[in-house]
């Protein structure tokens, strides 16, 4: 199988959410699965189908981490240095808008636009790659061409 490449703090926050599915989720629709069998006829009981959906949906979640704790590459980016690679910081210029963009390249699994960290597969973080402070860079996204300047790169 393949290696999953994840920041240590990716890989945190997916230990946690597993922890807490494990520890505090599974008791509990466990729990609500039982009450709702003590109602009676399961055939019109929403609440038993209702629990049994969400317990569904927290076993898959767990076997879906447990899949991306194992397999993960966790790389530690404030050893990292130099061109743009994966864990790296870029902070971006727009050169159309001049608008400043700063984005974290993380691994798919951790990605989250709005926090900032940016799909180490997305269309952006492949043009990325290799490139330096200074440099003007091409992306092309389903919306067309994008123009950037790499302001600042940092391991952090």
């Amino acid at each position: 199988m393949e290696k999953i490449p994840m920041t240590r703090a990716g890989h945190t926050a997916a230990e946690n959410e597993l922890k807490l599915l494990k520890t505090v989720e599974r008791p509990a629709i466990i729990q609500a699965i039982a009450e709702a069998r003590e109602l009676g006829d399961l055939k019109e009981n929403a609440e038993y189908h209702s629990a049994r959906e969400k317990q569904g949906f927290i076993e898959g979640r767990i076997k879906e981490l447990e899949g991306i704790v194992s397999l993960a590459e966790v790389i530690d980016p404030t050893t990292l240095n130099g061109a743009i690679k994966f864990g790296a910081t870029v902070t971006l210029v727009d050169e159309d808008t001049e608008e400043e963009k700063t984005w974290q390249i993380v691994g798919e699994h951790e990605a989250n636009i709005e926090k900032g960290l940016l799909n180490i597969k997305s269309p952006i973080a492949r043009a990325l790659i290799g490139k330096e402070e200074g440099d003007s860079v091409e992306v092309r996204t389903p919306g067309g061409e994008k123009y950037y300047e790499v302001v600042k790169i940092a391991y952090i």
